[in-house]
This record gives structure tokens, C-alpha cells and sequence, in this order.
């Protein structure tokens, strides 16, 4: 996918001799692309929600909701989180899980390998009247958990095993890489075999919106109006149509 992006952005930006778009400027612009249309899909699938509860979304094909549900859960992962210090455990990362969360949707609390609950996130500053109290303190079956930099801390403190945490959370899509080789006349050559290569993780019918965005940096950057407006308006066809 991510060669016929470039492919697509190329012969529109030559095609009026604009300028040129090297493979690191076109993949710094490829990921930026992506993360645009990642984090609009959350926006799209709130949309997608309040109209449902309005009673003016379909069902069926017709479930646009459910196609967003799809798309997001292609990066959803379930991880046990590592830990920092006794009750503390380190947030998804690209360190400590191999990726960055964007959300975390749950904490899950075992002991001894055995599944207790749901952690509930509660703020720092209720955390200490919570645990002054046996009625409302959190428990073994009823967790809670607090969040701080890039760690979180459960609670009670019972739980702090090194197997005792996992997240499942919403991770951020890898960074495209239009990878290459330079062949004897000096224009790069696609090689999807390099190993540092990574395509786009969204769907294929993404492509014209990655293109559209694309076009927009790079017409800034080349500082051509024409670019930037000509990926503005297929970007609005694009929104028009959804």
C-alpha cells in the first residue's frame, strides 16, 4: 500500500514539475498522515455513536459504527505490564510491551495466576480518603489504580507481582517506512525487503486520504500552493462522501 501512496503523491506532484519529494521527507509525511487518520477515527466512531443513540445510523452493511470498531481493534493489545517498584508497573511502551498505548481501555488484576478483576482508574488526589475507608477502599475482587508519568500504581498493594498487572490498551500504529535501494542512475528503487520496512497499518481504503494529507505537507514544504490546496480539496471530497 504505502508504494502506491508514494506513487500516487509522486505523479501528482511531478506532474507539473513542483518539485521533489525525497523517500525521508515522503515517510516523515507518511506518519504524520497516519497518526491524522488514527486519531480520527475515535472522533468518527464518537460521531458514529451519538448518531445511533439518535436513531439515524443503519444496521447491517449499513453499520458504519461497527466498521470503526473493526478498524480500531486491529490495535488492540493485551499485555502484562512490567513491573516498576512493589505495587507499581510501568505504562505500555515501546520499552517495556514493544509499543505505545494510545488508551488504555482496561487493567486486569491477578494473584497467583488467577484472575480477580477489573482495576478502576481513580484520581490521586481521592486515593488516599478512599483507602481511609473499609467501606469504600479497594479490595482484591473490586482493585483501583492510580495514574502518574508513565507509570501506575495498584491498589491494594497486594498485587505486586511481577505477573500480577496487564493492560489491554490501544496502540499507536507503527511508523510507515518507504524502504529502497539507489540504483545506478541515483532514483531510489522500492524494496519492501529491507528490514526496516513497514507499510501502513490502516485499511486499503484509506489510501486516497493518506494521499490527500500527504499532499498537504508536502506542499508545504516544497512551497507550492497548488499542492496543498489540490490535497485540501480531496480531503473534503473524501470527508463529503463519508
Amino acid at each position: 500500500m504505502i508504494n502506491s501512496v508514494r506513487n500516487t503523491v509522486l505523479a501528482i506532484i511531478n506532474k507539473n514539475n513542483y518539485g521533489y519529494l525525497s523517500p525521508n521527507d515522503f515517510n516523515l509525511f507518511a506518519k504524520q498522515a497516519q497518526l491524522d487518520l488514527f486519531d480520527e477515527y475515535f472522533f468518527q466512531y464518537n460521531q458514529q455513536i451519538n448518531e445511533e443513540n439518535a436513531r439515524l445510523s443503519g444496521t447491517g452493511y449499513a453499520d458504519i459504527k461497527k466498521g470503526y470498531e473493526e478498524v480500531i481493534d486491529t490495535f488492540s493489545v493485551t499485555s502484562t505490564l512490567t513491573q516498576n517498584a512493589a505495587n507499581v508497573y510501568f505504562l505500555p511502551s515501546a520499552a517495556t510491551t514493544g509499543s505505545d498505548y494510545y488508551l488504555i481501555n482496561e487493567v486486569r488484576c491477578s494473584s497467583g495466576g488467577i484472575f480477580k478483576g477489573i482495576s478502576e482508574l481513580v484520581s490521586n488526589n481521592k486515593i488516599t480518603s478512599l483507602n481511609a475507608s473499609n467501606l469504600t477502599a479497594p479490595s482484591v475482587m473490586f482493585p483501583a489504580y492510580t495514574q502518574e508519568a508513565g507509570s501506575i500504581t495498584i491498589y491494594p498493594s497486594t498485587f505486586n507481582g511481577a505477573n500480577d498487572v496487564a493492560a489491554q490498551y490501544i496502540r499507536y500504529p507503527k511508523d510507515p517506512k518507504w524502504t529502497y535501494q539507489t540504483i545506478s542512475n541515483g532514483e531510489p528503487l522500492f524494496d519492501q525487503s529491507q528490514s526496516d520496512f513497514q507499510d501502513f497499518e490502516l485499511p486499503l481504503d484509506d489510501g486516497n486520504d493518506l494521499v490527500s494529507k500527504i499532499l498537504q505537507y508536502a506542499g508545504i514544504s516544497i512551497r507550492e500552493a497548488d499542492v496543498f490546496k489540490f490535497g485540501q480539496v480531496e480531503e473534503q471530497t473524501q470527508n463529503q462522501e463519508q
